[in-house]
């Protein structure tokens, strides 16, 4: 784990053993994969010190030396912030995962709408004196509940992308399924694509694009001949879990988008879990969501042991 603190704007890490070999671009270009215009904006701002002096960023550095970032200026959030009841599972200087419940969009679609999670998020935010552009990193369908993550500051939001994309960070999905699954475990490989004939639907197609939803079977009910699976995603297409288990003849109860029985007041679906190496500090991070929805469509599940 890497020791770092906030000292105001500034975030200070100890450099550990392990990084004694590298210098302060080096951090930036391997250890971080930090944007290109970042890195020169920090660069060229004098954002970066060691020790308490402008860094030099060709010079190796030492262990237990101080090296602050200047990440914590003020910034406007870039949405209108608004009041929600807000269920935070993690949060720090960098980052937070917050649990979405139901009837919510994960971030506005026009500058006036206020009804999302972001705008709850930057209400949070100024709540606390931190004036953050405020980033998903990933998203959730208007009715799909769970763990959420949104990063802080631009320096953390460009990891945790390249993070998303390299499958570094690890979601799991709760649905609740029609009909009786045989196979205990199994992998859905079919290209999603839009459906032409309607403005919001997606579809398999072999035009589409690369989509993989790995899943286990957790229970069964054969009274109700209903499916509970535990699924977690190589890919993140729009409606990708949904579109796959419709496409196999499993479409998820409440779904009526993708033929499920209106069972419920929307689609069984619950980002249960989050997880990954926090890029800063290199801890490893666990956020379990619980159940917000009164409809109790996960009945008798305990999202912790996920």
């Amino acid at each position: 784990m890497i020791k770092t603190s906030r000292k105001g704007e500034w975030l200070e890490i100890v450099i550990p053993e392990k990084w004694t070999s590298y210098c302060v671009q080096d951090l930036f270009r391997t250890i971080w994969h930090a944007p290109k215009k970042l890195t020169h904006s920090l660069r060229m701002e004098k954002g970066v010190r060691v020790n308490g002096q402008p860094a030099d960023w060709m010079v190796p550095l030492k262990r237990n030396d101080r090296l602050d970032i200047r990440l914590f200026h003020e910034q406007e959030f870039g949405i209108q912030t608004a009041y929600h009841e807000l269920s935070i599972l993690y949060e720090d200087d960098h980052l937070i995962v917050v649990n979405k419940p139901a009837n919510m969009d994960t971030h506005p679609n026009s500058p006036n709408e206020t009804n999302t999670l972001a705008n709850a998020v930057a209400y949070h935010l100024l709540s606390k004196g931190e004036y953050r552009h405020i980033k998903h990193v990933h998203r959730l369908d208007h009715d799909t509940t769970g763990a959420i993550l949104f990063a802080k500051h631009p320096f953390i939001g460009s990891i945790l992308d390249q993070m998303l994309e390299k499958r570094e960070i690890k979601r799991t999905y709760l649905a609740l399924v029609h009909g009786i699954i045989k196979v205990k475990k199994g992998t859905i490989n079919e290209p999603i694509g839009r459906d032409r004939h309607h403005a919001t639907r997606r579809r398999v197609s072999p035009s589409g694009q690369k989509a993989v939803t790995h899943y286990e079977v957790l229970k069964t009910n054969h009274k109700q001949k209903l499916t509970l699976v535990k699924c977690s995603l190589e890919t993140g297409r729009t409606h990708q879990i949904r579109v796959h288990f419709s496409h196999i003849g499993h479409p998820l109860a409440g779904d009526q988008l993708y033929g499920g029985a209106p069972l419920f007041s929307r689609q069984a679906l619950h980002a249960v879990k989050l997880q990954f190496i926090h890029p800063i500090t290199e801890e490893e991070i666990i956020c379990h969501a619980p159940f917000l929805d009164k409809q109790e469509i996960f009945t008798g599940v305990d999202p912790y042991t996920i």
